[in-house]
């Protein structure tokens, strides 16, 4: 679905674009088994175009914070993106977590028996043929993205509020001198790690793209914070169809 329309303008103008939109999509609910015996729920929502420009997996916040695939800027990705960019998204809830969807088996890995988890929702991209695949961690997420995303066929990892807690120096120093992209979405006043210390944290990965986001904060709450980290992931996705319209359907632009 395009959503750059050179049509006229009509007397039409869609409906504002707020948190609780669901727009146009194919969704469906999946499981993923991981290689050590667990059932993982979550969801996949597709463009109903039928086009994929990119493949969007989602890695959510701390289970143990309340963490889990409905996590609000997972949700409204996965709820805007096939419609607006052509990008499909695969959510699930990590091992041990409850969302609406339901729960997935096991308990809590502390960042490390997550491992099987992404390795599960990789195994599902490349069944399915999803192209051109990215990551994208929140949080706790950013921690599994830095630990294990090197170890799959991606294109790049966005880390959105990354507080390094758990990913190593040499974790993160991995990621350099590789063509997997790295871009990190630091909010001006997070709780756990602000734009200038991120900058010393990363300096090992000359080529990380760092993103700071001006009255940014950790939780990314209210519209105008989703719309800016939304449009940062297409910005790398699939920058053609930016900017993002605020309003669905879209306004029509003019022809110049």
């Amino acid at each position: 679905m395009s959503t750059n329309n050179s049509s006229v303008p009509s007397d039409t103008t869609g409906e504002p674009i707020r948190g609780a939109t669901e727009l146009p999509a194919v969704r469906e609910n999946i499981e993923l088994h991981t290689d050590d015996g667990l059932t993982l729920v979550g969801e996949l929502s597709l463009p109903e175009s039928g086009h994929m420009a990119a493949t969007l997996v989602t890695l959510h916040p701390l289970p143990t914070a309340g963490g889990f695939m409905d996590s609000h800027i997972i949700r409204k990705a996965a709820a805007r993106l096939p419609a607006l960019a052509d990008v499909a998204v695969l959510r699930f809830n990590f091992r041990g977590v409850t969302s609406p969807r339901g729960t997935s088996e096991g308990s809590f890995g502390e960042g490390t028996l997550e491992e099987h988890d992404l390795a599960a929702a990789m195994d599902f991209v490349r069944e399915r043929e999803l192209p051109n695949v990215w990551l994208m961690g929140w949080s706790f997420g950013t921690e599994v993205t830095l630990k294990y995303g090197l170890r799959h066929p991606i294109t790049g990892a966005i880390l959105l509020s990354p507080p390094l807690h758990r990913a190593s120096a040499d974790e993160v120093a991995a990621w350099a001198g590789n063509e997997r992209r790295l871009v990190a979405v630091i909010p001006e006043l997070d709780d756990y790690l602000r734009p200038e210390e991120a900058a010393k944290r990363f300096a090992s990965v000359p080529e990380l793209e760092l993103v700071a986001v001006e009255g940014g904060k950790h939780l990314w709450v209210g519209e105008t914070q989703t719309y800016r980290v939304l449009s940062e992931v297409v910005e790398r996705l699939n920058p053609v169809v930016l900017p993002l319209p605020r309003t669905w359907p879209p306004k029509p632009t003019t022809v110049v």
